[in-house]
C-alpha cells in the first residue's frame, strides 16, 4: 500500500513565459515525475523529470492547452504521489509513450496517476510534500 503525501495545489494567474505546468518537490528526498495527458487525438504519458528536494520543474511550458493533466510521483523508497488514472510507464531516464493501454503487453510498467484540474488557469504550481 502506498502512503499518500499531502499535495498543495497553488493557482496563480500568470502571463507569457510564466504560463504552464510546474512541479515543486516540498519532500525530503529528490522525487521522479511523470506526466500524462490527452494531446486532442491521443493519450500519452511522458517521464521522468527528476526534482531534487526544495526544487521546482517546468513540465508543461508555456500555455496549458488542457483542463485535465495527470501526475505520478515517487521519491523511490516510502513516498507516492499516484491516483486512479492509470497510464504506461518505463524505467530509465526518459520515456515517451502514445496510448494508457495494454501496458504490459508493450513492454511498459503500469502506474495510478492522479488528476489535476487546472480550470482555466493558464499556469498551475503543483508542491509535492
Amino acid at each position: 500500500m502506498s502512503k499518500f503525501p499531502l499535495i498543495l495545489l497553488a493557482l496563480l494567474t500568470a502571463t507569457g513565459a510564466e504560463a504552464g505546468l510546474s512541479v515543486c518537490n516540498k519532500s525530503q528526498r529528490t522525487a521522479k515525475v511523470a506526466l500524462g495527458r490527452f494531446d486532442g487525438r491521443d493519450w500519452r504519458s511522458e517521464g521522468w523529470w527528476s526534482i531534487a528536494s526544495g526544487a521546482c520543474a517546468a513540465l508543461v511550458p508555456g500555455k496549458l492547452d488542457a483542463r485535465y493533466y495527470y501526475l505520478y510521483g515517487s521519491d523511490g523508497d516510502t513516498a507516492f504521489w499516484d491516483g486512479g488514472t492509470w497510464f504506461c510507464t518505463a524505467d530509465g531516464a526518459r520515456f515517451q509513450i502514445e496510448g494508457r493501454g495494454n501496458c504490459a503487453a508493450r513492454g511498459y510498467d503500469r502506474r495510478r496517476f492522479f488528476r489535476v484540474d487546472t480550470g482555466d488557469n493558464l499556469n498551475q504550481v503543483l508542491t509535492l510534500q
